[in-house]
């Protein structure tokens, strides 16, 4: 494996034996590129278990609050709570996926959000459970969230072949979004008929799964430089990001994108009692289905996206996506009945799908290897802006109701984007033939 490292340096220098065994795999995971390597195709599989707990952990919390308190800015708080220990903890998180063994990192975040889902379960089936134990709680996911980020977006590319970098970047968003389709929508469907507990239950065995997974996974260990201390390789990434101006742009605009755009997923519990004030049942049912229709969006997006990467004008096909975000959720948040809203919010989905992969197919493709952790981790911090958006649009919501402040956070969405599009001559001219 060495001689072939030290032939081929198109291919990272820790790739692993089991990302080479493509012949092996067969026509038809050859043809899903990525997953053709075995090792990076039981992660991805593996994957779909600890994202789905994610995503039933903030399903069911979210649902959680809005039955012990009926108020938009106490979702908006809970997810505040996940995102800054998550903002904070992504910083240092790149730094630790560069230095430190990154399967045991990855072990230690999926057996801590499980300990806290069962935490979680235990208050919610004995009625113990009041808001700020969900505060409380949220602020250890987002410690996890933080580190998970970062290092498992520094781990999978040992799994794969170089070439099939753009197809494990596109599997992976497909795993994310393909979870907000089932997701909410058979979440909606348990805490209708066995309680909120009962998402939390999935939720732990989602991450137990993925702990499963990665004690079968054979990676060279990352091992740590004794050159310089974190801070000084925590800046050693930002200067990286700084002097790559395109890395910058993109990683900004990302952040408004989340921040603004798409806020309306944790304020989702808010916009299913606006359609179904009267029917709580109904409302569980809707806030399953419009999250799940985002997510359909999306994963349809991921596709579109794959098939634009090679166009000569991915740079305004990349600007373009968070644009026609913030008119599709403008239109949701306008929309005068229940079936619009739907229709909408798909476009959301489709749009901020399209411009998030193919960000991160630039950054992935371009950055240097012994960077990406801490690249990808300062790029996490995109996530944890839709909860900390969530916090600003429930604190306007308050005062003008939840339609109003996702009105205004598209608004301003599309006026950067605008900005960005007449400013960012780089970003313009970005050719998908020449990544």
């Amino acid at each position: 494996m060495a001689e072939k490292a030290a032939t081929n340096p198109a291919e990272p220098a820790n790739v692993t034996p089991d990302a080479q065994a493509v012949p092996r795999a067969g026509a038809f995971y050859a043809r899903l590129g990525a997953l053709a390597s075995p090792g990076y195709r039981r992660f991805w599989f593996g994957s779909w278990a600890a994202v789905g707990g994610t995503q039933l952990a903030t399903a069911g919390t979210g649902w959680l609050v809005s039955e012990l308190s009926d108020s938009p800015f106490n979702l908006g708080v809970v997810g505040a709570a996940t995102a800054i220990p998550t903002i904070l903890i992504n910083l240092f998180g790149g730094v630790m996926a560069d230095r430190l063994d990154r399967k045991l990192l990855l072990l230690g975040t999926s057996t801590l959000a499980m300990s806290l889902t069962i935490v979680l379960t235990l208050l919610d089936a004995t009625g113990w459970v009041v808001v700020w134990h969900i505060v409380a709680i949220s602020v250890g996911f987002g410690l996890v969230y933080g580190l998970d980020w970062p290092v498992r977006q520094a781990f999978f590319p040992a799994l794969i072949l170089r070439e099939q970098m753009r197809s494990a970047v596109a599997l992976n968003s497909i795993l994310w979004q393909g979870t907000r389709v089932v997701v909410p929508s058979f979440a909606g469907i348990m805490i209708a008929w066995l309680g909120t507990e009962s998402v939390f239950i999935a939720s732990a065995a989602g991450f137990f799964a993925m702990a499963m997974v990665l004690l079968s996974l054979k990676v060279p260990r990352t091992t740590a430089s004794a050159a310089r201390n974190v801070v000084q390789e925590l800046g050693e990434g930002i200067r990286y990001i700084a002097r790559q101006r395109i890395f910058g742009v993109l990683i900004l605009l990302t952040f408004a994108n989340h921040f603004l755009g798409l806020e309306y997923i944790q304020l989702m519990p808010a916009f299913a009692k606006e359609f179904f004030p009267d029917d709580a049942d109904a409302a569980s049912r809707a806030f399953g289905t419009l999250l799940g229709v985002a997510g359909a969006g999306a994963v349809i997006g991921t596709f579109v996206s794959t098939k634009l990467q090679a166009s000569r004008r991915l740079g305004w096909i990349t600007i373009a996506g968070p644009f026609m975000l913030a008119c599709a959720v403008w239109a949701f948040a306008a929309a005068p009945a229940y079936l619009f809203a739907v229709v909408a919010i798909f476009f959301a989905g489709l749009m901020s799908s399209v411009f998030l992969i193919n960000s991160m197919t630039v950054l992935q493709m371009r950055v240097e290897d012994r960077l990406r952790g801490r690249v990808m981790g300062i790029h996490g911090i995109t996530f944890s802006l839709i909860p900390l958006g969530a916090l600003f649009g429930g604190a306007v919501a308050e005062a003008t109701g939840v339609r109003v402040a996702v009105s205004i956070s598209a608004g301003i969405l599309a006026v950067i984007v605008l900005v960005v599009a007449l400013t960012q001559k780089e970003l313009r001219d970005l050719d998908g033939r020449r990544l």
